[in-house]
Formats: structure tokens, C-alpha cells, sequence
């Protein structure tokens, strides 16, 4: 069900995204839900068949959950890892 909510932009981005929707032939809501959904893709780490790939994997679950508690209780050898997701 779809939802409403009330955004508050500038002119200048109300400009932006009318010229937007208009080059698309969209509603200026479409439009902004349009590009919202795409940049709330691009921020997800992982793709839909990567996060089931992850979830499926028990034993995996089973090493991260194991890894959290030696974090909490400051037990174990950590690295920092920094991952940059590959985008297509």
C-alpha cells in the first residue's frame, strides 16, 4: 500500500527534480521515488543474492555470531577489513 509523506526541498532542488521528471515523462513524485529507491540500492552492501547466499550459510551465521559475542566480550584477534562493494 502506498504511503504519503510531505517533503520539504529548496527551489532550487524542486527545479532539479521537475526538469528531471519532465525529461522522463514522470509525475515529480514518481520521479523522486524514482531516484530515492536507486540511491537506497546503491547504499545496500550486499545484492538480494548475496544476502541470501550469507543467510543461508549456517555455518557462516554460526562464525559471525561467534566473532560478535569475542567482540562484546573483547576476547579474540581482530583486523579492520575495509570493503568496497562492486557496483554494476
Amino acid at each position: 500500500m502506498s504511503k504519503t509523506i510531505t517533503l520539504r526541498i529548496s527551489e532550487d532542488h524542486y527545479e532539479a527534480f521537475k526538469k528531471y521528471a519532465r525529461t522522463e515523462n514522470r509525475k515529480i513524485s514518481n520521479a523522486i521515488e524514482t531516484l530515492a529507491m536507486k540511491q537506497l540500492e546503491k547504499a545496500q552492501l550486499t545484492e538480494e543474492y548475496e544476502t541470501e547466499g550469507i543467510l543461508s550459510d549456517e555455518n557462516l551465521l554460526e562464525r559471525i555470531k561467534a566473532g560478535v559475542k569475542q567482540a562484546k566480550d573483547k576476547k579474540g584477534r581482530f583486523e579492520v577489513i575495509v570493503l568496497r562493494p562492486t557496483r554494476k
